[in-house]
This record gives structure tokens, C-alpha cells and sequence, in this order.
């Protein structure tokens, strides 16, 4: 199960990339629009090919699923999954037209309701492939093809597998596609309830982004394009349903949340987290982004969310009712609202039952927070500590420390809001720093995933660490490593390979000390045959093989 649970986290961080895509799309088709662009009328004569930039990316949501899967699930997000999955694709879908064996013009158009799942099937197939062949060894005559030349090659002919299988199954996919459409839709107020209830729900573990997914990419059809999201900017006047219900939620209802927040702060506390507040609030008004205010109190008030989760099912239900549509990029915030206004149908509705959300909102956590006394912000027994002032060039060396290390660090990602990690120990991590550093709070997935969450700065703070693991062993280390690898007697043959990883043939594999290894901070080692051990020390692999030589040099000079 814990696998399972794994696995999916992965799939959901990974869709993270190629939806960070979309808001741009969505603001390039609209400003592109007649009734926008004229706004400015010295830009109005560019307003089709704007309009044209955006659709393009619309247009081919499968390659963009492809390739930002693959390079998500791909160990050190490395590029040469996207190469891979960009074959699989191909592949796939031009294997598939063959053999669904009618006019090419009409098994594109059929194909392309499908592109998306392909998309993401082949996003998959190629990061798993990268991640398990990235560094396979060939024989010397096929040597050119290892490493990570190896992972298109493989991937192609796994696209062929899904070729086959989407050019027979595509009856049954497309019948599929159909059903479960049909089934969502007809459902009606209940399916949008379930929808939004579960959508926040989720959102503790990540995995509300493959739901998001089912909703926004696939479901219904409208000229040839699929999704709730997509069908809107098409101009589907029946699109916006799983996007509308939330812009009371995020517009209105947590910042009212915020608000009581801060109503209920001790008198004396009220300044030191005025700020915070603000900050949180003004972010989900303005752009849709809540998880800063919901893990403020998911974790001491599950009831209190339970109540937060159940609302926003209703607010879906309610606009439904209304006959609103609205819908986003990005997400459901004022910016959203002002730049698809235009799209939307009955968009003022939004105001009165967003007035009302507020009411209820603050009403309900000002309520329970002072009846159960809960320890929001402002509230705690423990002295409330401001994020610490770090500069940019510090700020990633305070995070790894937090975190507990180097060596304690195995994989590094972010979605648009926390930072989602691999850890060797729980225990390493020093939850207290996480919180001077910004963090609003922490959660331990299974016992070696955490992610913690720090609003939108993630990807970049993510960005940050992994250049900072990526740094060399220093000068002071080398000796240390060359023990760890079993001492100059142990070392037959040493050399840098793609610049990142020293490859090292050893005489003794049993001497080599990989705790030791580990605790120099080093990102990772891997044992491809009985002799060799491959050793990931990040960009200075070139200078480390130099020092090492250098010392086992020295070493054979003062033996002879």
C-alpha cells in the first residue's frame, strides 16, 4: 500500500510541470482576443498570432504531458526523459493510426480526444525507463548506445507496446472515455459535491492534482477538445463546472478564515502575525493559491477542514445551480476572474454568494477556534517565530541543513507550493528550523517521504537545493573519499562519466564503506557489477577524479 501511495504522490508532483504550463496558454489566447487586445490598439494588428501562440499549446496538451511527466518523475528532472518521451509518443500515436487502419484525417481527429492519456502514458513509460537504464553499461562494440543514449532507444520500443494497444483498444478507450464522461456529467449537483469534497480532501497528500486532471484534461468533448478546462477557452458554453465552485472558496471563504484568525489572536500577538495573515489571505484572493492557510489548520482542527472540504462541495453545487461558469489558468482568483470574464456566463453571481461564503467562513472558525482553543497563529503557548531574514545565497544551505543534511536528502521536487522530498531518516529533519525558515508546516507522508509546505517560492527554493547537493566534495574531503572507496590499494581504474559521477573499478567490493560515503554528503552511489561502484558528487566530478588521481599518485610514489 505504502508503495501505491508512493507511487501516485509521484504522478501527482510529476503533472505538476506541464499544468504550470497552462496559465500561460490561457493568458496568450486571451489577450489575443478581439475584445482584449483592442484595449491596446498599437497591438491589435499581433492579436491573432498572440491568440494563435496560445492555442498552439492547447492544441498539443499530449506532447506537453509527455515530455513534463517524464522529466518530472525523472531522477534530477534530467531532459533526456523528455527526449524519450517525445519518442514513445510519436510512436504511440502515429503506430496507432496505422493500425486503427481509416482515413488518417479521421484517425487523427479520433486520436486526438486520446492524446492526453497517451501524453501522460508516455511521460511514464519514459521516466520509469530513464530512471531505471540512465546509467546501464553495454558491451564495448554497442558502447555509444549505454548510458542515457539508451533511454529513447528503449522507450521507442515501448511505444510500440502502446501503439499496439492503443490501435486495437481504441473502441473500448474511446467507449471509455465516453461513459465515464457521460456518468460525471449526468450525475449532476452530487458528482460536482463528491468532486469538490474530495478535491480537498486530498490535497494533504498531492494526489487532488490527478484528480484535477481527470476533470480539467478529460472529461466531455467539445470541437475535438477534451476537459473542463480546455472545453472553457474553446468556448464551450457548458464548461467551468469542476473550476467555478471554488472562486467563492478562495476568493471569499479563506480569507474570511484568515480574518478570524487574527480576530482570535491574543491582543499582544495580533501585530507580530498581522503580516502573515495578510500575506496568506491576499495570496489565495489573488491568486487562488490556499495551502499556506489550509495547513495552517488542517492538522489542529480536522473537523474545522472537514467543514472547509464540505464547502467547498456545496459552493460547486450552489454555482451549478446559479447557471455560473467561470474558469482559470492557474486557479480561482481575482486575476483569473478579471482576465476570463469575458468567457464566463453570469460572472456577478459570484459576488453575492462569495459575500456569503465570508460570512460563513469567519462565523465558522471563529467559532470553533474560540470554543476549542484551537492554537492557530497567534494563539500558540510557544513565543511565534518570524521566518528567519536568510539571504538567497544562504538560503538553500539553512534548507539542507534543516532538513537533516546531505546525506539525509535522496530525491528533491516541488509542486506549486511545497517542496516534496525523499528522506533516509524522519528524524534528521529539525522541524522547528523548517518553521523559522518559512515553513507552514511539514507532512510525513510514509517514513521516508515529507513534504513541506512554503507557498509558492517551493519550485524556486527546491531549485536552490539541488544546486546546493550538486556542489563537489571540497578539497578537505578527497582523502575521506578515498577511504570510503576502500584506500589507494582498493582503486584499479577511476574516471569521471557525464560530468556529475565518478566511476570507479575497485579490486575489493566488500571494502568499500558506503555509511561512509553516505555521510560525506555525497547524492547517491549504484553498484552496476561486482567490481564497480558508480559515485554521484554533482558538477566537480572532473576536478574530484583529478584530486583522486593526485592522492593515489602520491600514494604509489611513497610505496615505491
Amino acid at each position: 500500500m505504502k508503495s501505491i501511495l508512493a507511487g501516485t504522490q509521484q504522478l501527482g508532483r510529476a503533472l505538476m510541470l506541464p499544468i504550470a504550463v497552462l496559465p500561460v496558454a490561457a493568458l496568450l489566447l486571451r489577450l489575443g482576443q478581439d475584445d482584449v487586445i483592442a484595449l491596446v490598439p498599437f497591438l491589435a494588428p499581433i492579436g491573432p498570432a498572440i491568440a494563435a501562440a496560445g492555442n498552439a499549446i492547447f492544441s498539443n496538451l499530449g506532447l506537453l504531458f509527455a515530455v513534463g511527466v517524464a522529466v518530472g518523475l525523472a531522477r534530477e528532472n534530467h531532459g533526456a526523459a523528455g527526449l524519450a518521451a517525445l519518442v514513445c509518443y510519436f510512436v504511440t500515436t502515429e503506430g496507432a493510426k496505422v493500425i486503427i487502419n481509416v482515413d488518417p484525417a479521421a484517425a487523427a481527429k479520433e486520436l486526438s480526444r486520446l492524446s492526453v492519456p497517451a501524453g501522460i502514458i508516455s511521460g511514464l513509460i519514459a521516466g520509469m525507463l530513464y530512471n531505471r537504464y540512465h546509467a546501464i553499461e553495454l558491451p564495448s562494440y554497442l558502447a555509444f548506445f549505454g548510458g542515457r543514449r539508451f533511454v529513447p532507444i528503449v522507450s521507442g520500443f515501448a511505444g510500440l507496446i502502446t501503439a499496439f494497444l492503443f490501435g486495437h483498444g481504441f473502441p473500448l478507450l474511446q467507449r471509455g472515455m465516453d461513459v465515464l464522461s457521460r456518468s460525471v456529467v449526468s450525475s449532476g449537483g452530487l458528482g460536482l459535491f463528491v468532486y469538490g469534497v474530495l478535491n480537498r480532501v486530498l490535497i494533504v497528500t498531492g494526489l487532488h492534482h490527478i484528480l484535477n486532471n481527470v476533470a480539467w484534461q478529460l472529461l466531455g468533448e467539445y470541437h475535438g477538445v477534451t476537459g473542463d478546462l480546455n472545453r472553457f477557452f474553446k468556448g464551450d458554453p457548458t464548461a467551468g463546472a469542476f473550476m467555478t465552485g471554488f472562486f467563492p472558496v478562495m476568493m471569499f471563504g479563506l480569507p474570511a478564515a484568515c480574518l478570524a484568525m487574527y480576530h482570535t489572536a491574543r491582543p499582544e500577538r495580533r501585530k507580530a502575525v498581522a503580516g502573515l495573515l495578510v500575506s496568506m489571505a491576499l495570496t489565495s484572493f489573488l491568486t487562488g493559491i490556499t495551502e499556506p492557510i489550509e495547513f495552517s489548520f488542517m492538522f489542529l482542527a480536522p473537523l474545522l477542514y472537514a467543514l472547509h472540504a464540505i464547502l467547498t462541495g456545496v459552493a460547486m453545487v450552489v454555482m451549478n445551480l446559479l447557471h455560473v461558469r467561470l474558469g482559470f489558468g492557474f486557479s480561482a482568483g481575482l486575476f483569473d476572474y478579471l482576465l476570463n470574464y469575458s468567457l464566463a456566463t453570469r460572472p456577478l453571481w459570484l459576488l453575492p454568494v462569495g459575500a456569503l461564503y465570508f460570512v460563513v467562513y469567519y462565523g465558522a472558525f471563529r467559532t470553533c477556534i474560540v470554543a476549542f482553543n484551537l492554537k492557530t497563529p497567534g494563539r500558540d503557548d510557544e513565543t511565534e517565530s518570524a521566518p528567519a531574514p536568510i539571504a538567497a545565497t544562504g538560503r538553500a544551505a539553512a534548507f539542507v541543513e534543516a532538513l537533516g543534511g546531505r546525506a539525509n536528502l535522496t530525491t528533491v521536487d516541488a509542486c506549486a507550493t511545497r517542496l516534496r522530498l525523499t528522506v533516509a531518516s524522519q528524524d534528521a529533519v529539525d522541524e522547528p528550523a523548517l518553521k523559522r525558515l518559512g515553513a507552514r508546516a511539514t507532512v510525513k507522508v510514509s517514513s521516508t517521504a515529507l513534504q513541506v509546505v512554503l507557498g509558492p517560492i517551493a519550485d524556486q527554493i527546491a531549485g536552490e537545493i539541488r544546486t546546493q547537493l550538486r556542489v563537489a566534495p571540497t578539497t578537505e574531503l578527497i582523502p575521506a573519499l578515498l577511504t570510503a572507496l576502500g584506500g589507494p590499494e582498493n582503486i584499479r581504474e577511476i574516471e569521471a562519466a557525464a560530468s556529475s559521477r565518478l566511476r570507479v573499478r575497485v579490486a575489493n567490493a566488500a571494502a568499500i564503506d558506503e555509511t561512509k560515503l553516505h555521510s560525506l554528503g555525497l547524492r547517491g552511489i549504484a553498484r552496476p557489477s561486482a567490481d564497480r561502484v558508480h559515485v554521484l558528487v554533482g558538477p566537480g566530478a572532473e576536478e574530484t577524479v583529478k584530486s583522486l588521481r593526485k592522492l593515489l599518485r602520491a600514494d604509489s610514489s611513497s610505496r615505491a
